[in-house]
Formats: structure tokens, sequence, C-alpha cells
């Protein structure tokens, strides 16, 4: 499963202002950049509808040449939700109420579908009145083409080209094409794994794609064209890597369960589920503790101390 709020969050924080920039360019007009400061997380208790919510991304900027600050609330999105508005409004209300700054709301929706334009505000009015009108800034990516943003020297653009629309057929390209821009941001090494990372998540190519990819590939100037291959080659040896560790840690489960076998009996289909979803220390604890087992009972009842404790 893809973690898609640790790798939104990760990217948009290390490249926050460049986030604004590229979206937002108006902002930077009275923001001051050097300013930005990340604060903790808030969690909201939703009680009434059982719900736990926190937010992505919250930070504390200063108004450019003034000793006043406000909150810029981030959320991304990766699923369509309904009245997702009232949980906006309801994370704006209680910020303003607890650091009482002003509130810059924004959500990035980086789901696929639906495509249609989703709404950028929530209300409450009556016939005869209208109470509440509350807006928060929309960056909807299934809206968005990735041709418009092939001329941006921006790590943001570069990285979320992958989620944008992109025809079925042009997606070999569009990898290549976040590559190429890529190399010529010449960031450091841990960012550049960090967008490029990103790019692979979203853009997994079928064999065919991944021979039109190469194609691609091969057309970049030369001057990039290295580089790009040097990312390509880090992405395969990364994948034989979690290959090999796959297939070791499936060796190392299916002896563990043919020694429990033979040693207390077959593990019912749900403990050997909680079993192969141990951590690789845990796995160690219990092959340690094989020799003092002596029934399944006492075998789940290890594995309820290790999951309590």
């Amino acid at each position: 499963m893809i973690d898609h709020d640790r790798l939104f969050k990760e990217l948009l924080s290390t490249f926050f202002v460049e986030f604004l920039a590229l979206f937002l360019p108006e902002m930077m007009q009275y923001l001051e950049p050097e300013s930005v400061t990340f604060l903790d997380k808030e969690v909201f208790t939703d009680v009434t509808a059982g719900s736990r919510y926190e937010t992505d991304l919250l930070a504390q900027v200063q108004f450019q040449g003034q000793p006043s600050f406000f909150l810029i609330h981030v959320e991304n999105q990766a699923t369509a939700q309904a009245e997702f508005g009232k949980r906006m409004f309801r994370y704006f209300a209680r910020l303003y109420e607890k650091y009482d700054y002003p509130v810059y709301p924004i959500v990035v929706f980086s789901y696929d579908q639906p495509r249609a334009p989703a709404p950028s505000e929530f209300t409450v009015a009556f016939p005869d009145f209208a109470v509440l009108s509350f807006s928060y800034r929309v960056i909807q990516l299934n809206q968005l083409h990735w041709r418009d943003f092939l001329s941006q020297p921006n790590p943001v653009a570069t990285a979320l080209m992958a989620k944008m629309q992109i025809a079925p057929a042009e997606r070999p390209r569009v990898k290549a094409e976040c590559l190429r821009l890529l190399v010529t941001l010449r960031l450091d090494p841990a960012r550049m794994q960090l967008i490029s990372g990103f790019v692979d998540t979203y853009l997994k190519l079928t064999p065919e794609e991944e021979t039109a990819f190469t194609l691609e590939v091969g057309q970049i100037e030369p001057a990039a064209q290295e580089q790009v291959m040097e990312i390509v080659t880090s992405w395969m040896e990364r994948g034989i890597e979690q290959g090999l560790e796959r297939g070791r840690r499936e060796g190392e489960l299916r002896l563990l369960l043919r020694l429990l076998s033979r040693i207390v009996g077959t593990p019912s289909p749900a403990v050997e589920a909680r079993i192969r979803g141990l951590t690789e220390a845990q796995i160690e604890q219990l092959t340690d503790r094989l020799p003092t087992l002596s029934s399944l009972d006492e075998l789940a009842g290890w594995l309820d101390e290790l999951e309590a404790s």
C-alpha cells in the first residue's frame, strides 16, 4: 500500500516555498520565505462521528516586513470524500481559535478519480440568510496537465507531473521528462532521491511501457542522459535489493512455521497471519523462544504479550 500522506508531506515540507511559488505565486509577494516554521501536527477528535483527524502540514510564516504572522494549513486528500469542506472548516476554526493567527487553508487533491472539479468552499445558509461562506484553495492534480509544467524549473512540478493528467500512451514519456527536469535542477543527492522516488512510486510502468521509457531516455540530450541513467540504475538496484529482502524474509518465515509445526503443532491461519506480520526483531525473538514453547496456546499467549508490550 502506498502511504500517500507520508509521501506528499515529505515532498511538500522539503520544498514548501517552491510549492507555494508554483501554485500560489501571489503569496510570495507578502510572505517572508526565511520565516517558515513547521508546527507539530494538530489532532482533532470528532466525538459525534467517532473519528480522529490529524492535520497534514501546518506552517507558521511571517508577513514580509511586518512583525505579524499567519498560518498555512495544507491537506493532501488522496481519496474523494463527501463533506470534505466541512472538515476543512473545522480545522480552520480550531486552528484560528488556538493560535489566533490568520489561517490560509490549502487542499491538494491527489486522487485519480473523479475528474470533476472539487468544491472549494463550505457554506451554511438559510433561505433568507447566508450565515457562513468558508473558502479554501484547491490544487486538484487531475485537473492539471503535465505538459503545462514542462518548462517549470521547480522540484515540486517535477514530482507532481507524475500525478497530473496523463494519457495512457504518454506515461513513459512523462517519466522520462520528470527525470530530465530533475537532473537540470542540480539538487543534492538526498533531495534528488526524494523526487525520483516519488516519480517512480506514482509512475510504475508495465514491461511494454518500460521499453518505451528506455527509448525516451535515449532521446535525452547527452549531457543529462548519463545522470538520468544513474537514477534508473539506482531504481533497478533498489528493486533487486527489495526483491532479495522479500525472498529472504519469506524463506525465514517458511522455516519458522515448519519448526513451529514440529514443536507445538500447525498454527491456525489467524495465528500464522500474526506471525507473518512480525517485525524482523520480533521474528528473532520468536526463534529464540521456540525451544521453550510447549503448545499452540502458549504460542498465542506469547504473541498476545508481544503485541501488548
